[in-house]
């Protein structure tokens, strides 16, 4: 399953950078990109339980809270099969993936879920809507959400990724695809 939401979002990527099927929307506070520099760092994870770190950035666990807050309110309950991050990636990453199976309405679940997130000062950027899939862009903190929605295909896949843009993080997401990559 880790190589199916590495590649999920991978895919995701490389459709929000290349621009295809865009609807129009503007990259605000970044590139599409989870590499970009910005004001995060290493530090904004931890278990403190706050909001935000020393800084001013978010944390791993607020990142996770408004994820968990904004997708159970709108009728989603996490797929508990999804996999853990690295524990060496979990200041700088949050994955939370919907179970699309028992909501009642995925797309419309899907829909409040960007909206109370919007409405929570993650600000929309570039987005994508093609082939059913649907994939948005969010900043916040030094942090880079997609939202993904694949509902309507035969996976039926919703989730969230999160990741702190901060050249920290971006160090720790080299070495860790370096250490994963196939000769």
């Amino acid at each position: 399953m880790r190589k199916a939401m590495w590649v999920a979002a991978a895919a995701g990527v490389a459709l929000l950078v290349s621009g295809c099927g865009s609807e129009g929307g503007t990259d605000k506070g970044g590139s599409s990109s989870a590499g970009s520099s910005s004001a995060g760092s290493a530090s904004t994870g931890g278990s403190g339980g706050g909001s935000e770190a020393g800084d001013g950035t978010l944390t791993a666990d607020a990142v996770s809270k408004e994820i968990e807050g904004a997708a159970t309110a709108a009728g989603f309950t996490e797929d508990p099969t999804g996999d853990p991050v690295a524990p060496e990636l979990k200041n700088c990453m949050v994955t939370w993936n919907a179970d699309a199976e028992k909501a009642a309405d995925p797309k419309k679940s899907y829909d409040g879920t960007v909206t109370a997130l919007a409405k929570g000062g993650w600000a929309e950027g570039k987005g994508l809507a093609q082939g059913g899939s649907e994939i948005k862009t969010f900043t916040k903190s030094g942090w880079q959400l997609k939202a993904s929605n694949h509902s309507t295909g035969p996976l039926k896949m919703v989730m969230f990724i999160a990741t702190d843009t901060g050249p920290e993080c971006e160090a720790l997401f080299a070495a860790d695809l370096k250490k994963n990559k196939k000769p």
